[in-house]
C-alpha cells in the first residue's frame, strides 16, 4: 500500500468521524437547528477527491445503518424507511461531485461550484426521498412542490453558509494537505 493510499485512508476516517460529529453539533436557529454535517460532507469531497470522499460518505452511513448512533437522528436499519433517508443518500453524491468539481484545481470558483453542485445533489436526493416515501410509504399525499417547501426551503439559507464555509476551509486546506505525507514503519539506518 502506497503512502497515498494510505493518508487518503486515515483523511477519510477522518472525514467519518467529522460527520458524525457535525450531525450532533446543533445549532439553534428558528425553523430548523442547524447541524454541521452538510459542511463535512462537502469538505470530505473537495479535501479528498471523488472516490475517497464518497468513500468517508458510505462508511458513515453504513455505520449509522448498523445502528451506532452518528445520524441526527435515529440510528438503525430502520432508517431506510425514513423520509430523510434520500438526504443521507445525497451525502454520497454531494461529496462525490465537490470531489469532481474542485479536484486539483487550486481555483475558489471551482470550490465554491462544487460546493453548491454538493448542496444541490443533497436536496435532488433528498427531496426525491422525501416525496416518495411521504406519498408511498406512509401513504400522505402531497406534491413536488409541497416536497420542496419542506426539505429545501427551510434549510436553504443556513446550507448556503455551509457550502460558502466548507469552500472557503477547503481553499485554504487543500494545498496544506498535498505537502503531508504518513511515514509508515519505522526506518532505521543501516
Amino acid at each position: 500500500m502506497s503512502n497515498s493510499e494510505i493518508k487518503s485512508i486515515i483523511l477519510a476516517g477522518l472525514f467519518v468521524c467529522l460527520t458524525a460529529a457535525g450531525a450532533w453539533i446543533r445549532i439553534p436557529f428558528p425553523l430548523v437547528p442547524l447541524t454541521l454535517q452538510v459542511f463535512f460532507v462537502l469538505l470530505s469531497g473537495m479535501c479528498l477527491g471523488p472516490k475517497w470522499g464518497a468513500m468517508s460518505q458510505v462508511v458513515y452511513i453504513g455505520m449509522g445503518l448498523m445502528g451506532l448512533p452518528v445520524f441526527a437522528g435515529t440510528s438503525g436499519p430502520h432508517i431506510i424507511f425514513s423520509p430523510t433517508f434520500g438526504y443521507l443518500i445525497g451525502f454520497i453524491v454531494a461529496s462525490y461531485l465537490a470531489g469532481s468539481v474542485s479536484r486539483g484545481s487550486g481555483k475558489l470558483l471551482r470550490f465554491l461550484l462544487g460546493s453548491f453542485l454538493g448542496v444541490g445533489a443533497i436536496y435532488f436526493c433528498g427531496v426525491t426521498g422525501l416525496y416518495l416515501n411521504l406519498n408511498y410509504v406512509l401513504g400522505k399525499d402531497i406534491s413536488l412542490l409541497g416536497a420542496l417547501k419542506i426539505g429545501v426551503l427551510p434549510f436553504l439559507a443556513a446550507d448556503t453558509l455551509k457550502a460558502a464555509a466548507a469552500t472557503i476551509l477547503a481553499y485554504r486546506i487543500v494545498p496544506q494537505l498535498k505537502t503531508i505525507e504518513p511515514r509508515v514503519g519505522l526506518e532505521t539506518k543501516r
